[in-house]
């Protein structure tokens, strides 16, 4: 264990941090830095996180901003080297069988934490740090970060002694830099419970302004509609598995299942289908011909009534809803088929099928 290695006491400490971007863990970072402690943080890539989806999908407009990266800018801003390790392979088993369950959707909240303060230790040992810290704050969120699980988390990713909680530091017992005097516990903090009121003002007095929205969430796993898709996917796939691109589809367009054998993602506007465009490979598509609509995914096999409902429900969304007739055209690798059909009534398209 490296908590056992001399350090060299002319050297000056050294942490690596659990960054997301977010006011918590970018106020973590500026209480160590005022303490003379040499930072250096890590941010994971799990698949999950809401800003690489909306930054892959959404395009921005003519004179627009492109998306930030939370995480890239706080470590800008704060002036930290940031190690951006991707854990997604990794990831799915904590997703699909978590050893301390789920939160109110399917947000493995404790084993994600668990798993990332693990990923955090072979990387501090790695580089030679001395501690890792997290911005984790006592009672702000209900799975996570209670003052029962907290020892759990640091029990199971087998850093018992070597977490520091910055935030949370004075409710706590004494860690290990606190007891060899690597930073002074009387100059960390005593936050707790889900108002951000304290940190805001710690932000106003460290002159911090230009970050995130507090409480933002930063998982699709915590959002209901996002769980939906994924159960869904899981339920029908008969088995708990997904790819990287099964998971960025689940955010793009709406999901409409209107078979078990089948699933549509149809495009809301002119990004995403652009977007789901570049995911034809194994799917069928589905385009109104001499028409403006959606552009059309088809998963599953369906068979030729199966097309002709796919075809009806899609054009639904297009500009020849209206019309008495539109032809759709359905391509996949064996070539094109061509559908003549009455635009399905939006009363017809059953609540039931929205997945």
């Amino acid at each position: 264990m490296s908590e056992e290695r001399c350090r060299d006491a002319s050297q000056p400490v050294r942490a690596l941090g659990l960054l997301s971007g977010g006011l918590d863990s970018t106020l973590a970072v500026r209480v160590l830095q005022d303490q003379g402690v040499e930072v250096a943080c890590v941010n994971f890539h799990t698949g999950f996180c809401i800003q690489s989806h909306t930054g892959a999908i959404r395009n921005p407009k003519k004179g627009e901003e492109p998306a930030r990266h939370d995480a890239l800018h706080a470590a800008r801003s704060l002036g930290v080297k940031l190690h951006m390790v991707d854990i997604s392979e990794d990831y799915v088993r904590i997703v699909t069988n978590p050893k301390h369950g789920y939160g109110k959707n399917l947000n493995p909240c404790l084993d994600c934490k668990i798993f990332m303060v693990k990923k955090a230790w072979e990387l501090k040992e790695k580089l030679g740090f001395d501690f890792i810290f997290t911005g984790e704050v006592m009672g702000q969120r209900p799975m996570s970060q209670r003052k029962d699980t907290f020892p759990v988390i640091d029990r199971d990713a087998g850093v018992k002694g070597w977490l520091l909680r910055p935030l949370s530091a004075q409710y706590m017992p004494e860690t290990e830099p606190e007891k060899r005097g690597w930073v002074d516990r009387e100059k960390l903090k005593n936050f707790t419970g889900r108002s951000r009121k304290p940190q805001m003002a710690l932000a106003q007095e460290m002159k911090l302004t230009d970050y995130p929205t507090p409480a933002g969430g930063c998982c699709f796993l915590t959002d209901e509609n996002y769980a939906r898709k994924l159960q869904d996917l899981w339920s029908h796939r008969e088995t708990k598995k997904y790819s990287m691109e099964d998971i960025v589809l689940l955010k793009a367009g709406r999901h409409i299942r209107p078979g078990s054998d089948f699933k549509l993602i149809i495009g809301r506007d002119e990004t995403e289908n652009n977007f789901l465009s570049g995911f034809k490979a194994g799917r069928l598509t589905i385009r109104a011909e001499n028409l403006p609509g959606p552009f059309t995914l088809l998963e599953g096999n369906p068979d030729q009534d199966g097309l002709k409902l796919a075809c009806s429900i899609a054009a639904r969304y297009g500009k020849g809803k209206n019309h008495q007739e539109v032809t759709m055209v359905v391509t996949g690798k064996d070539g094109s088929q061509r559908f003549t059909i009455t635009p399905m009534a939006a009363h017809k398209v059953l609540k039931e099928w929205h997945v």
